[in-house]
Formats: structure tokens, C-alpha cells, sequence
């Protein structure tokens, strides 16, 4: 199972990115353990910049903006 969390204040593209991840595993066959953090300290100290971030198995894989769907699939299945 993958771990993935994503960063950001829950705004329209944090859920969406959120909705990304949900969508790409179910087309990889790959479960996921979302997790969603809100809080502004914990995003500053996982090194996101700019929301939405995106971490899979504990690495910063993305920050700022939707990411590509095709990355994102590489990144759920690495």
C-alpha cells in the first residue's frame, strides 16, 4: 500500500489533486493511504512552497499546481 499525503488549506485544487490520486490508483490497481494536511506549520516543514504539495512514501514528489496525471501514475507505481 502506498502512503500519500497531500498538502495544502483544502482548497478547490487540493481536492481535486486529492481526487487525482484517488482516480490513478484505481486505473493502476494500487492501493492508497490518503492523507490530507491542513495545518499551515506541518506543510512549511514538509517543504511545500506552494499548494497543493503531494508526497508519496514519505518523498516531496510535488508542490504548486495540479500535477501531470502521467507523472503521477510514475510516481505511484516507483
Amino acid at each position: 500500500m502506498k502512503s500519500v499525503k497531500v498538502f495544502g488549506p483544502g482548497c478547490k485544487r487540493c481536492e481535486t489533486t486529492e481526487k487525482m490520486v484517488r482516480d490513478a490508483a484505481a486505473k493502476l490497481g494500487i492501493d492508497v493511504a490518503i492523507e490530507k494536511v491542513t495545518d499551515a506549520r506541518s506543510i512549511a516543514i514538509a517543504g511545500v512552497m506552494s499548494t497543493p504539495g503531494l508526497a508519496v512514501d514519505g518523498k516531496l514528489v510535488h508542490a504548486g499546481g495540479l500535477p501531470d496525471e502521467a507523472r503521477l501514475e510514475k510516481w505511484l507505481t516507483a
